[in-house]
């Protein structure tokens, strides 16, 4: 018995092409198309939100990656959105601290940004992933003990139901 090979469908997209399709026919830069301090201090909030630290403690996290001092009304003055109406100089994150607000707060939120902007792909490191598939895993076992919990629930109904009870 011969073994059949696998046909590859010559249709389908590669991460490459996919990538071309996303890139190709945009127009050249418009004008403050790349200023984009506002969705970057919302998901500077965000990041810091979604995070378990204290705006104090990812100071203090990123003091230590940086090797130097970060202090709370820094990164307060980063997500700031009033700096104009309340007559202060407009603060914004320097982006050499990117990497380290994203370690510490394990949000690359403010880093896709950017990378979204310049027309490249942020993908997540093998770590990310193994937490991410992790994470999945905890939901699918999650969604199937809830199914088997209806479906105990669905028999004992139907049994109740068969046996006149209701």
């Amino acid at each position: 018995m011969s073994k059949s090979r696998r046909k590859t469908d010559k249709r389908q997209s590669t991460i490459f092409d996919l990538i071309k399709e996303y890139t190709a026919g945009e127009d050249l830069p418009t004008e403050g198309k790349a200023r984009v301090i506002e969705r970057l201090r919302a998901s500077l909030r965000q990041a810091i939100k979604s995070s378990p630290l204290s705006r104090h403690q990812i100071a203090g996290e990123m003091s230590h990656l940086l090797n130097e001092s970060i202090t709370k009304e820094q990164i307060d003055s980063w997500t700031r959105e009033s700096d104009e109406t309340n007559k202060r100089p407009a603060r914004h994150i320097p982006a050499e601290y990117l990497p380290a607000f994203c370690i510490v707060t394990r949000d690359n939120g403010p880093i896709e940004i950017m990378g979204e902007i310049a027309g490249a792909f942020v993908l997540p490191g093998p770590e990310a992933l193994r937490a991410e598939i992790q994470r999945l895993d905890e939901q699918i076992k999650a969604a199937q003990a809830r199914k088997r919990k209806r479906l105990m629930f669905l028999r004992e109904i139907e049994g109740r139901a068969r046996h006149g009870k209701g």
